[in-house]
């Protein structure tokens, strides 16, 4: 068995049509699926229209919205996402220089954690 990529992530929401206007409207995700499966309801999300998505769905039992952190988002002008971000009243953190390329922080609605980055110095890869 070889496991060679991520698939879907899933981001715990409390309202999916408040999620879904937040990452359609403001992050400019493209929706790939909003459909209801059995009693579920399958909202999927993806940058730039391909690629990894994010599944917004509401919590399993035992688990709480907000949960997911540390996930990393690319963006060639961190700048200007950030000003888009702020201008939708996301609370923004930086952004900074750091030694592996300027990035910023921010979270969804629910509290959902991102870190938004600007390509890494090629030096830092190797």
């Amino acid at each position: 068995m070889t496991i060679n990529r991520i698939n879907t992530i899933t981001a715990f929401v409390a309202d999916q049509d408040k999620a879904k206007e937040f990452y359609a409207s403001v992050l400019g995700f493209a929706v790939r699926a909003d459909r209801v499966v059995g009693g579920n309801r399958w909202l999927e999300v993806v940058p730039g229209g391909e690629g990894t998505s994010i599944v917004l769905h509401k919590p399993f039992p035992g688990a709480s919205a907000g949960g997911l952190a540390g996930v990393i988002l690319g963006s060639d002008d961190v700048d200007a996402a950030v000003a888009r971000l702020r201008d939708a009243g996301a609370e923004v953190d930086g952004p900074d220089e750091l030694p592996w390329g300027r990035q910023a922080t921010f979270a969804d609605p629910d509290g959902n954690s991102f870190v938004l980055q600007a390509p890494p110095a090629q030096d830092w890869q190797r």
